[in-house]
């Protein structure tokens, strides 16, 4: 069963999802050690899978237009996952929400930063950390992955793969990746459209 739509819900309601949506942000960005990327596994299972407040085909657009926006990835995640539910409102919580910790975080870290440097537990700490957020990301890659695949579009799917080999294989820049793909996306819609519209 969908949820209602964001017009349709009530004041007091909405104010109930501003306030889950500045703590689940506060959380999430709390704990997204590893890089942005590690978020958007976060922000599923948050908002999709928790929450249902977002489908995941939605999530995969999202997630699109966060990683080609300019600036870090997690807070172009909350931005749009907040305008998504509830508008500009929803902007300001979420960004608040996401910010404040890594703020937090690394004040403390730069007073603290020879210590940090020179103590092999924190460095201990740091590579199990990183073993964790390669998993996280492979997860990422195969939910994502595994919905493209699912649309059944063959289209969409020989991007994808043509997208990961000129990145992995040629090295070619992510910033013409997308570029490429998103002008790609626009040709074919406008294309369908007019196809269909003299049809």
């Amino acid at each position: 069963m969908k949820e209602t739509t964001v017009k349709e819900r009530k004041p007091e309601n909405q104010k109930h999802i501003l306030t889950t949506l500045f703590f689940a942000t506060l959380y999430l960005s709390t704990f997204t050690f590893g890089g942005g990327y590690v978020i958007v596994t976060l922000l599923k299972d948050k908002f999709v899978d928790h929450y249902h407040w977002i489908d995941g085909e939605e999530m995969l657009d999202l997630v699109a237009i966060a990683q080609s926006s300019p600036g870090a990835i997690a807070v172009n995640g909350a931005i749009v996952i907040g305008y998504k539910l509830c508008k500009i409102p929803g902007v300001l919580v979420s960004v608040l929400g996401a910010v404040i910790p890594p703020m937090v975080i690394l004040s403390l870290v730069s007073v603290f930063y020879d210590a940090f440097r020179t103590n092999p537990y924190i460095a201990a700490l740091l590579g199990g950390m990183k073993a964790g957020v390669g998993a996280v990301i492979a997860s990422v890659v195969y939910d994502m992955g595994a919905n493209v695949v699912k649309t059944k579009d063959w289209i969409n799917i020989v991007i994808m793969l043509v997208s990961f080999c000129a990145s992995y294989f040629f090295g070619m820049n992510v910033v013409l990746i997308i570029i490429a793909v998103a002008v790609f996306g626009l040709l074919r819609t406008v294309f369908e459209e007019r196809r269909r519209t003299k049809g």
